[in-house]
């Protein structure tokens, strides 16, 4: 019952409706696996190394989750093992608390930040000299920006920069991409959405 809390919880704290049925599914089973297992090895010493040998044999493949999800899990894990050692009252107090916690952090969109981090590509004729070429542009439209990387393409004939831009939401990305094309001859300009790209 427990796990189903869980699950109905990160479902609605959810972005979107956008969730794993699968993770659901799991944070559903993770509570009772875990109750199982302390039950069957109590106290007995022997059978906690046994299943801790048990446990190394297993290897488990996917790709890194999103901290929230990481959170879901070992919320699953505590219900299950409050409830392995018979702390019933304690494990359905905490879950109740945590999941209204959740709902409240999620309802109030907790930590969500007015500003986006966006990654910039510039492409710029060999002759333009980029150190301070954009700066005007970016005072107008970014909070702040650095740039990453400077590099030579089309065979030495073009210049290729890339900054990580912090901009507003209320910034028209359409006037920025323009007054950008205005200062870089109208060559190629790239804004990817997220400045987590490690394709630089």
């Amino acid at each position: 019952m427990l796990g189903m809390v869980i699950s109905l919880t990160y479902m609605k704290t959810s972005n979107k409706n956008n969730y794993s049925q699968n993770f659901s599914f799991t944070l559903v089973l993770v509570p009772t696996l875990i109750a199982i297992i302390i039950l069957l090895i109590g106290s007995n010493v022997a059978r906690a190394f046994s299943l801790a040998g048990a446990f190394l044999i297993i290897r488990f493949r996917s790709a890194p989750g999103d901290p929230k999800d990481i959170s879901y899990v070992l919320f699953a894990l505590a219900a299950g093992l409050a409830c392995g050692v018979g702390f019933y009252q304690y494990a359905a107090l905490f879950t109740a608390v945590l999941c209204l916690l959740m709902i409240m952090l999620s309802l109030f969109n907790f930590g969500a930040k007015n500003a986006g981090q966006k990654l910039l590509k510039i492409t710029i004729p060999e002759d333009l000299d980029y150190e301070g070429a954009f700066d005007e542009v970016f005072d107008a439209f970014t909070v702040d920006h650095t740039l990453a990387k400077v590099k030579t393409t089309g065979l030495g004939s073009l210049y290729e920069l890339v900054y990580t831009v912090t901009m507003n939401k209320d910034i028209n990305q359409k006037e920025f991409l323009d007054a950008l094309r205005c200062r870089n001859c109208n060559l190629n300009i790239t804004l990817s959405m997220c400045a987590d790209s490690t394709e630089y």
